[in-house]
């Protein structure tokens, strides 16, 4: 999730502002220009965003690096809004072309599936050839990532699939005209869209194959650039690292075995040794339904000699694990690549780890729980291999981009170094003690809340008040992020306030965007219940003025860029221990929005950095979520008859939001009155109580801004400049390399770009 490029491109290269001041003089406003672009469509919610910020902070820093991808025809979907209900769209963000993107039809590669393994070694020289099937020819397309002040010029590499035969001509000779193109189309399914729903075996099996395509077109490109230089195999791990982002890259390191057992002849142990010290992976969710796993039956029938690999590699790991502890068969079992309970799985984490240099966890709580808890194994035979890396976000994006109001004020304080080293933000911290500063911060805001409230208008058909604490949760819906519980508060306030309206408090705008992904039916109904609220709100005069909600549909990153700098409150309320780190967390932040939140993902370092009175934490810890489930939690004993939380989900179960379909949400209600796994019931009352303070604080105007402008100074370590240069040192051992470029391969003669 890139997000829209004009704007970003001229602020590296410092054109901005020359060419808006010239394309004034003829009439034309950059801005408008800028809204015509569409948003690149190559990634999925906060994961999909952080790769682009590490992208751009590795070009910032000089590093000479590649990206890759797929180059999807549709992204995730376009999210439209029917009576309530979330509708997918394709997202056709390829329409009109990419003007960012240079075709490179000289740089392909084969991409087998299916076929079969025959032996072609000798007892002394153990051989494998892979043969028949189908094959995919992957073409690539560069989008450039440009480093602030053209430091460095980087390069994103994304694959299109074709057939390697466009059509069967026979067939069409025959009269079968769609027959002929069956599997021309077949083959270019793989990027028409970025997960495919996988409720279906079919769709299973397209998201598997889009996994193996893109990362063994990278591989075989990454071998071809390194081999250009006409160096040893030997130097392989001296010169390049593969940083693996999350599980769905993690076949590559099997796809990099293969390459070195089969088409370099290396022996086993050389090639695994110079794997495993090329790889590393970082780790984005320890949640059980998220860690990925595929069947063995897949492999079998799609990538017969990668199974092979993998057993080897899963065979040679467990004796040595048997060798360290033989006296724990359960160890074997739990540390095994397969997965032998009911259907056998590949464990994509588990290969991950085993074949990587270092492992990274992604906040220092999520970091510590891998230790402790789900990877604790691998933690005990591996000391020092997991380390931490907490998140960054690119500021050029999140805050010159998007908030440059506040960027000019700044500036006009402590000059603009911190563009280029982020850490020297921290200076700001000692003007939140001068009022005419703050009263300049407030008038930042307000105008950020006026372009907010114009995109409201606009998607929502909602007029709110920019006088109005915006309260924002802005995230994919997922019941761990927890929409249901700001719901709820929603509900307690307007059930307040239709009773008593003179009561005190100030009048509130509730934000919501996210899509919910298309086969979660919780989610999904989730999204209609926020809409129902709204509308049920938005009709009713005794709250008038004082409670509004918005959701704004089809969420993305020039979306974002909008609500961010307006938001007053950030929302950051998942169960403690579900979330990794979050990025939206720190842009929220960073933009002066304080923060309400669990002690969760990075929740607990923000914290720490912008100093405790200036978050409101609440809620359940990690350890004490851990004692809740384990004594056996019933979310019934919180909310008895008579209580405040009692008549919310009383209100929701009976249809009062939904009139005319009175059970649409009683599966909400029982899902958390039987399970709540969640915890949105224990918490509730804590949170209700953090946000009275929240409403008592936002009343003190100077005291608010001047924790607001805390948190600006308080985020300086929060770039994924920092992050990187983490990354670098831990585990890349990578240094800056000013003035190369990563596109040399575009001089080179097109027959030796493709003799790979």
């Amino acid at each position: 999730l890139p997000g829209r490029l004009l704007i970003h491109a001229l602020q590296n290269l410092g054109l901005d502002e020359d060419c808006r001041r010239i394309l004034a003089d003829h009439g034309v406003d950059l801005d408008a220009v800028a809204e015509i672009e569409a948003d690149p469509a190559l990634g999925n919610g906060g994961l999909g965003r952080l790769a682009a910020c590490l992208l751009d902070s590795v070009a910032n820093l000089g590093l000479p690096a590649y990206g890759y991808g797929i180059r999807y025809d549709c992204g995730l979907f376009a999210q439209q809004i029917e009576n309530g209900w979330q509708v997918e769209r394709p997202d056709l963000w390829l329409g009109h072309g990419n003007p960012w993107e240079i075709p490179r039809p000289e740089l392909v590669y084969p991409v087998r599936f299916g076929g079969r393994v025959i032996d072609q070694g000798t007892p002394a020289r153990p051989g494998h050839a892979w043969i028949d099937g189908d094959e995919v020819v992957a073409t690539a397309y560069d989008m450039p990532v440009l480093g602030y002040e053209s430091r460095r010029l980087n390069t994103l590499r994304l694959w299109s699939p074709r057939a390697a035969h466009e059509l069967d001509l026979h067939s069409f000779n025959n009269g079968d005209h769609a027959g002929a193109f069956s599997r021309k189309n077949a083959i270019e399914s793989l990027s028409q869209v970025l997960y495919p729903g996988d409720a279906a075996q079919t769709g299973r099996e397209l998201r598997f194959k889009q996994e193996y395509f893109f990362v063994s077109a990278s591989v075989q490109d990454i071998l071809r650039r390194f081999l250009r230089r006409r160096r040893s195999l030997d130097r392989l791990p001296d010169d390049i690292v593969i940083q693996i982002n999350d599980t769905h890259p993690s076949l590559a390191i099997i796809e990099f075995m293969r390459l070195l057992l089969d088409r370099h002849h290396l022996d086993w142990q050389h090639a695994w040794h110079l794997t495993r010290r090329s790889f590393a992976y970082t780790n984005h969710t320890l949640m059980p339904e998220a860690l990925e796993t595929w069947p063995v039956r897949l492999f079998e029938s799609l990538l017969p000699r990668h199974l092979q690999i993998i057993y080897e590699v899963n065979d040679r790991f467990l004796r040595n694990v048997a060798c360290r502890r033989a006296e724990d068969p359960a160890l074997i079992r739990r540390m095994s690549l397969v997965d032998e309970e009911g259907e056998r799985h590949i464990r994509m984490a588990h290969l991950a780890i085993v074949g990587s240099r270092k492992v990274n966890g992604v906040s220092k709580v999520h970091t510590s729980l891998m230790c402790r808890t789900t990877f604790a194994d691998f933690a005990a035979l591996y000391p020092g291999k997991i380390v931490n890396v907490t998140n960054g976000i690119t500021f050029r994006r999140w805050l010159h981009e998007a908030n440059p109001e506040l960027v000019a004020l700044i500036r006009s304080r402590i000059g603009d170094r911190w563009f280029s080293h982020p850490d020297e933000l921290a200076a700001l911290a000692p003007h939140a003690d001068d009022p005419a500063f703050r009263a300049a911060f407030r008038a930042v805001k307000h105008r950020n809340k006026l372009r907010l409230i114009d995109l409201i208008a606009r998607e929502c058909g909602v007029a709110v008040d920019a006088g109005s604490l915006f309260d924002v949760h802005i995230k994919r819906i997922h019941e761990y992020k927890r929409q249901l519980l700001k719901l709820l508060h929603v509900v307690a306030l307007y059930d307040r306030l239709r009773h008593d309206a003179s009561l005190p408090g100030a009048s509130r705008v509730v934000v919501f965007a996210g899509k919910a992904a298309p086969g979660y039916a919780m989610a999904k109904l989730i999204v209609k219940l926020i809409h129902d609220v709204a509308r049920h709100i938005d009709g009713d005069p005794a709250v008038a003025g004082r409670l509004q909600v918005a959701f704004i549909p089809d969420y993305s990153v020039s979306k974002a860029q909008v609500i961010i700098p307006a938001a007053d409150l950030s929302e950051q309320i998942s169960t403690a221990g579900h979330e990794a780190s979050g990025t939206g967390n720190m842009k929220l932040a960073l933009n002066g929005a304080l923060t309400i939140g669990t002690l969760d993902g990075a929740n607990i370092e923000i914290r720490e950095a912008v100093g405790e009175e200036n978050f409101f934490a609440f809620g359940a810890t990690i350890d004490e979520v851990a004692e809740l489930r384990a004594g056996g939690y019933d979310p019934r004993r919180y909310c008895p008859d008579g209580t405040e939380l009692k008549g919310v989900l009383d209100l929701i179960a009976s249809g009062h939001f939904s009139p005319a379909a009175p059970d649409l949400f009683k599966p909400i209600v029982e899902g958390l009155t039987g399970g709540d796994p969640y915890l949105v019931l224990a918490d509730f009352a804590p949170y209700l109580q953090c946000q009275e303070r929240v409403e008592a604080d936002y009343r003190d105007v100077e005291e608010w801004t001047r924790r607001a402008i805390l948190n600006v100074s308080g985020l300086a370590g929060f770039s994924s400049d920092h992050a990187v240069r983490r990354y670098a040192e831990l585990v890349w051992n990578a240094g800056p390399r000013v003035g190369e470029t990563a596109s040399a391969d575009r001089a080179e003669p097109h027959a030796a770009a493709a003799a790979e």
